[in-house]
């Protein structure tokens, strides 16, 4: 099972994912989406679509890569977060709101910026919060760029 939660730890979403591999700190989980979505952005998302999740347990970001029903990479959608916590059943992680998505390409969009610094206000995020989110962020991009781990998956 994997909580996503806001900075004042209510919940902000949740739901079921099983573990692939866990080679501390470094948890991948496959996740199947329960019913279809309308997302903004991805467009529809049928029921049955399946996600491998990468989170690491030390750092600030996590990425989904999202499959089309031929095994090829749809999309990665990336995560800036607080570092998740993994008890053995649950993966929890504080959302911060900024997200990449990429497409097979490698192009990407950073998104919503804007409510990061609302939420940043909002919660009065400490500034150790706001370098760790924006050094994330960069590091992500720098991953993207090279195509590095776990981005390779669309090459």
């Amino acid at each position: 099972m994997v909580r996503t939660l806001k900075y004042d730890r209510s919940e902000h979403r949740s739901w079921p994912a099983r573990v692939v591999t866990y080679e501390s700190p470094l948890l991948v989980l496959e996740g199947s989406f329960q019913e279809d979505v309308e997302h903004e952005l991805l467009g529809s998302i049928a029921s049955g679509t399946i996600s491998t999740e990468f989170y690491w347990l030390d750092r600030w970001y996590n990425v989904f890569c999202f499959w089309n029903p031929n095994n090829q990479v749809r999309c990665f959608y990336c995560n800036i977060n607080v570092p998740p916590t993994f008890d053995g059943e649950i993966l929890s992680y504080i959302d911060l709101d900024i997200d990449v998505l990429v497409q097979p390409d490698f192009s990407y969009q950073v998104l919503d910026l804007e409510e990061f610094d609302k939420h940043s206000s909002l919660y009065s995020y400490p500034e150790d919060v706001l370098e760790n989110a924006h050094n994330a962020l960069r590091e992500l991009i720098g991953l993207i760029e090279a195509r590095d781990f776990p981005f390779q998956a669309a090459s």
